[in-house]
């Protein structure tokens, strides 16, 4: 597809992700019905599904040969014949967004033969949009947006759940790095687009509408995004998730995949 196909495709997202924030804020700190789904799978509410109706069949009419893949949407093995997929999380961060903490957001990305080629993530309680295209910059309310010059992990700022503090998925010992967290997966990784951290981890496997877009964003502002053995991402998987994911600039990401023991999928 030309490039300025995914442009359009950027344009259509952009649209959709703001639309969603207005059907957010709606809910939000307005004690919206929610309730756990079960199996370690976290809460949802009535403010998750009305957006992801929304988004559902808008995109859809919009691109009607477009596969959906939405982390609020029973999934079907249609979407594994098609060559371009809308992969969507409606809300992710719905416990924050429950919390009244704006920390969440709306995370659409189109994906392309496997691979993230047009996305947003938009967080509208705080007017932040994050948005790239394959072969564009990274922008952020419109400007340009880059990675952190720094390059090993001693010292530098991660995202990341206590998870990571664990010896055992580390080569020589856990690394004095500093590690924080945000409620969003697809904000952490825009976060360390833009510069403002230095890396983003997971070191347990992570759904495809969690960073389908905040990937590519990643990657368009000059950072790497891969699973935690340091293979690319791949979209549109039957499983719908990576093996990790490890989110930085080159030099500081190929510290992190030297010293993180490798896990078999």
């Amino acid at each position: 597809m030309p490039a300025s196909d995914y442009q359009d495709d950027l344009a259509l997202l952009t649209e959709a992700a703001k639309a969603a924030g207005e059907i957010a804020l709606g809910y939000w700190k307005r004690g919206p019905e929610a309730w756990d789904k079960g199996g370690g799978a976290g809460p949802v509410s009535e403010a998750d599904l009305a957006v992801n109706a929304m988004l559902e069949r808008d995109l859809r009419a919009a691109r009607p040969d477009y596969g959906w893949l939405s982390e609020e949407s029973a999934d079907s093995t249609e979407r594994l014949a098609a060559k371009r997929v809308f992969i969507v999380d409606p809300i992710d961060g719905t416990r924050a967004f429950l919390a009244h903490d704006g920390g969440f957001a709306h995370a659409l990305a189109m994906v392309e033969d496997g691979r993230a080629v047009a996305g947003v993530v938009h967080l509208p309680a705080l007017e932040l949009t994050y948005a790239a295209a394959l072969g564009g910059p990274a922008l952020l309310n419109g400007e340009p947006i880059s990675p952190s010059t720094a390059q090993h992990v001693e010292g530098s700022t991660v995202l990341t759940s206590k998870l990571s503090d664990d010896p055992g998925h580390w080569r020589r010992g856990v690394p004095r790095y500093r590690r924080s967290l945000r409620p969003s997966l697809a904000w952490r990784l825009c976060l360390v687009a833009e510069g403002r951290y230095d890396a983003t981890i997971s070191l347990r496997p992570a759904w495809e509408w969690d960073i389908a877009a905040a990937s590519l964003i990643a990657e368009c502002a000059g950072a790497m995004a891969t699973d935690r053995n340091g293979s690319p991402l791949r979209f549109n998987r039957p499983n719908a998730q990576s093996n990790g994911l490890v989110v930085a600039a080159p030099r500081l990401h190929a510290d992190y995949i030297a010293q993180l023991r490798h896990w078999p999928e």
